[in-house]
């Protein structure tokens, strides 16, 4: 059956061509006779119209050499408009094209010498040998006409000689303009056609992304753009940045705001911020830039220029600051109806368990009733009420003093604060609350208030700073958990605000020699997280004096890796900043210098997927050391912190830790679960799961601390019911072990963390952006759980609480045009990667309709199911402002 003419093709000479009866391929090596006989009429036709052509080519009379060349370039034209096997001429021209490759060497300049090199070029797709680049050497010497009329896979192979071309040019630094003139064409070509990723391919190769803002127009900037963004994951530095650079002005010459917006934040430039403010004018879309911003955690000021009337401003500054925030989240925790509190047990669910748990010692233990905080905070987080700490006194339970007192010394401190977390987010509430333990006489208590205050104020910024207020005159008591208290609640609350202020208070503790060592730590700490990737030189130079004074005896306590990784904090994601640093901490007392370089190199690179400093990672996981050695630890960690910022990276990441899990020295199998814990945070994959349960029931007993933390993390907010089984059945494992109980209850209050509204993951905005401060929090406690015995289990439980500087809900609220919830269908469904692809593909599948708010799950995205809104930003995330379609007309 012959096949119907192709409707792509252009001119009869297809088809004829096409219209062939499908001959049995023979073995090239028979007779030409044989070949001959299989051909059918029209091909044999064809062939023999070729092989004329080609003798009339050579013929010394300019008429027919004209005729003959115009006919074969319309057979060829004919053919190759649609590629899908060789194209017949190409096919029958092979045996020729020496002849005419030598005849072209011995002509005569003229226009006919030019039109036979634009035939050679054609005829070099399929003929040239490989790295000769023939067909691009007879494009440049053949005639100057329009290149796609050659088909695509012309324009295709011609761009990748280019490339090549191009490369050995650079090396033998000569002219490249005749190339550039091609590439334009190309490019132009490329666009028009729907192949923007490959116009964006060759002008990477080619080094003049510039070009593209010349070439992209309403209908394929998207597209473009898009391509762009998910290409700067994979390109070394500074490519990426330049590539990034592009995108962010095509979206702003289209004006697409919201894009703009982001790439400005991905690559931290505020004047890229400011100057997509200053270029939109409408103020409803201003506002949900503030929404954007405020998702991201920065410390932002909007100045006149930016929004010129005072009131809209300060309306505007409000949303940045984050003071609707728990509105929000409360509204979605009525919409969902989940804001019943909770207690411990219901957590816990022992009733599941079969006997010997269950009726295990029913004494109160302070261990066990510090878990209970702990539970009760994470879970209650942000509801403003649960059963034990915020109960009214006169109730018949006893009132919540009593649960203060149910704790131990240092247990006050983590209860007093956990009431911040019950009430995070909502500033006056909790200052309300927490105003009567500051007249306490009991140090703990006062300590926990202290870092109370600094949770509820988490992410929220306020104009009167009551935090400080309220914190600062406690930096410089007498009592070391008091001062610790403030320290660490100024750290929380001005988390990457770079505020001056606090930096003036908190320095002079760094290079106090009669502070006590913990204070040192938790102020170096605060500093880092304060000055979070703000590569501050004067709190760089207080922390690395702080660490030249401390003693042999000092280095070796567990609290003194919070220098280091306060230090390490400042450059957070700044890549070659941290040069200088790095070199500096060489000099250090040799127990902490490998230390101190791990921790700057893998906070410096994180969140970059840098592939290099990877391997640096590895193979200090690879090496095998006496026992005294704590640097492998923070490499461990490192390698999940650079690699975690793609997918594909990630599972490279799952894999080579697994490796280490085989080979590795103890202190590094210590740190694996934790790293694991980081990659897949609030995203509790079945693979890492299951690893983590095997490392729970480890022999080592630290080993099996970190594994149980980790289940904690990776479904931390999620309500996974498999890891609640599984930490349900390690309690009753291990009842009699206090300490690894503990983790199994802390892990539990993660899992439940919000009631199931909260996520940990620093990545927002579909992965594409990374929260500085989230992700200091996160480290901060996995540095600190490298030792759990020492900082988790011992008296500093509360670093635990760092965590807050992650928690965000993982909502999707829409609001009108006053910024009130209303209510919307929308579809949820597993994001799908569609980059690149052709058409218009499905962005979700698998996707459920519901109306809004709604819970996204890790690796979800969420799109509007009706036409009568228009959302102000693409990506349907956190508060998004919708406004009424003008064109909507009811069905």
């Amino acid at each position: 059956m012959a096949p119907g003419p192709d409707p792509n093709s252009v001119g009869d000479g297809a088809k004829r061509d096409e219209a062939t009866i499908k001959v049995p391929s023979k073995d090239p090596k028979k007779k030409d006779d044989k070949k001959e006989e299989d051909l059918s009429e029209e091909d044999l036709q064809l062939k023999q119209n070729l092989e004329l052509y080609v003798e009339r080519v050579q013929d010394p009379n300019p008429e027919l050499q004209k005729a003959a060349l115009e006919s074969m370039r319309q057979e060829i034209r004919a053919s190759t408009s649609s590629m899908t096997s060789v194209p017949k001429p190409l096919k029958f021209l092979r045996p020729h094209y020496g002849t005419l490759k030598e005849f072209h060497k011995n002509m005569a300049e003229s226009d006919l010498k030019k039109l036979l090199a634009d035939i050679l070029s054609v005829l070099a797709l399929t003929m040239s040998a490989e790295g000769q680049r023939e067909s691009l050497g007879y494009r440049l010497t053949g005639s100057e006409g329009d290149i796609g009329s050659w088909g695509h896979e012309y324009v295709r192979n011609l761009a990748g000689e280019i490339a090549e071309e191009y490369t050995v040019r650079q090396g033998e630094e000569a002219s490249i303009e005749d190339l550039m003139d091609l590439v334009q064409q190309i490019v132009a070509f490329h666009m028009k056609h729907n192949a923007e990723t490959e116009a964006v391919d060759l002008l990477m190769d080619v080094e003049d992304l510039d070009l593209l803002l010349e070439h992209v127009d309403r209908t394929n900037f998207r597209r473009t753009c898009n391509y762009l963004t998910s290409a700067a994951k994979y390109l070394p530095g500074p490519d990426d940045m330049l590539v990034l650079d592009i995108a962010y002005m095509i979206y702003i010459k289209f004006e697409e705001y919201p894009n703009a917006l982001q790439i400005a934040l991905f690559l931290d430039n505020m004047q890229y911020v400011k100057q997509v403010f200053t270029s939109c004018t409408d103020l409803l879309r201003k506002k949900q830039f503030c929404y954007m911003i405020s998702r991201h955690g920065i410390t932002f000021e909007l100045d006149p220029e930016m929004v010129e009337n005072d009131v809209d401003r300060e309306m505007l500054q409000d949303i940045v600051n984050n003071t609707k925030l728990s509105e929000g989240y409360l509204t979605l925790a009525r919409d969902i109806e989940v804001m019943e509190a909770k207690t411990p047990e219901d957590i816990y669910k022992a009733h599941l368990l079969d006997g010997r748990a269950s009726s295990g010692p029913s004494a109160d233990s302070a261990r066990q009733n510090l878990a209970a905080t702990f539970v009760n905070a994470f879970v209650n987080a942000g509801f403003g009420q649960d059963k034990l700490m915020t109960v009214p006194s006169d109730s018949t339970s006893g009132s919540a003093g009593n649960w203060l007192f149910k704790n131990k010394e240092h247990g006050k401190t983590s209860a007093a604060a956990s009431l911040g977390m019950i009430l995070l987010w909502d500033v006056d509430a909790g200052l309300t609350h927490l105003d009567k333990y500051f007249h306490s006489n009991d140090n703990p208590i006062i300590a926990g208030a202290l870092l109370g205050v600094g949770i509820v104020n988490c992410g929220i910024k306020n104009d009167c700073d009551p935090a400080l207020a309220l914190l600062g005159e406690y930096i410089d008591k007498e009592d070391s958990s008091v001062r610790i208290g403030a320290i660490m609640g100024l750290g929380i609350a001005y988390a990457g605000s770079q505020n001056d202020q606090i930096r003036s208070s908190l320095s002079p503790i760094l290079n106090d020699a009669k502070a006590p060592l913990d204070v040192i730590a938790f102020a170096a700490l605060s500093l880092g997280v304060i000055y979070v990737g703000s590569c501050n030189e004067e709190v760089a130079q207080s922390i690395i004096f702080a660490l030249m004074d401390r003693s042999e005896a000092e280095l070796g306590e567990a609290l003194t890796r919070f220098l280091p990784l306060g230090l390490g904090l400042l450059y957070l994601g700044k890549q070659e900043s941290v040069e200088a640093t790095a070199e500096v901490s060489k000099t250090f007392n040799e127990k902490i210098r490998k230390y101190c370089d791990m921790t700057l190199l893998s906070c410096a690179y994180a969140g970059t997927g840098n592939v290099l400093k990877v391997q640096d990672l590895l193979a200090q996981c690879g090496e095998h050391l006496e026992k005294g050695d704590i640097h492998q630890g923070p490499a461990v960690l490192g390698l999940a912190m650079v690699a975690m910022s793609e997918e594909l990276g990630l599972d490279m990441a799952i894999r080579s830790l697994e490796r280490v899990l085989q080979y590795g020295e103890q202190n590094v199998r210590r740190a694996v679960p934790l790293a694991l814990g980081l990659l897949c945070i609030s995203n509790p994959k079945v693979t890492v799961m299951d690893t983590l349960s095997r490392l729970s029931h480890d022999t080592d007993s630290e080993v099996a601390m970190s594994a149980i933390v980790s289940l904690g993390l990776i479904g931390a907010g999620t309500n996974n019911a498999r890891i609640a089984g599984m930490l349900r059945n390690l309690s009753s494992y291990y009842y009699k072990d206090a300490s690894l109980l503990f983790c199994v209850r802390i892990a539990q209050g993660l899992v439940h963390m919000g009631k199931g509204l909260l996520t940990l993951s620093p990545f927002h905005s579909e992965r594409l952006l990374l929260s500085p401060t989230a992700l200091a929090g996160i480290v901060t406690l996995l540095h600190a759980c490298l030792d759990m015995k020492s900082i988790i289990l011992g008296k500093y439980h509360y670093v635990l609480y760092f965590l807050v500087l992650a928690m965000q809900p993982r909502m999707m609220l829409t609001v009108d045009e006053n910024l009130k919830p209303i209510s919307v269908p929308v579809r949820v469904g597993q994001a799908v990667d569609v980059v690149g692809q052709a058409g218009r593909p499905k962005t979700i599948t698998g996707f459920q309709t519901h109306s809004t708010p709604v819970l996204l799950a890790a690796g979800e995205r969420a799109e509007l199911a009706t036409d009568k809104y228009i959302p102000l930003s693409p990506i349907l995330e956190g508060f998004i402002i919708l406004k009424e379609n003008p064109d909507y007309r009811e069905e």
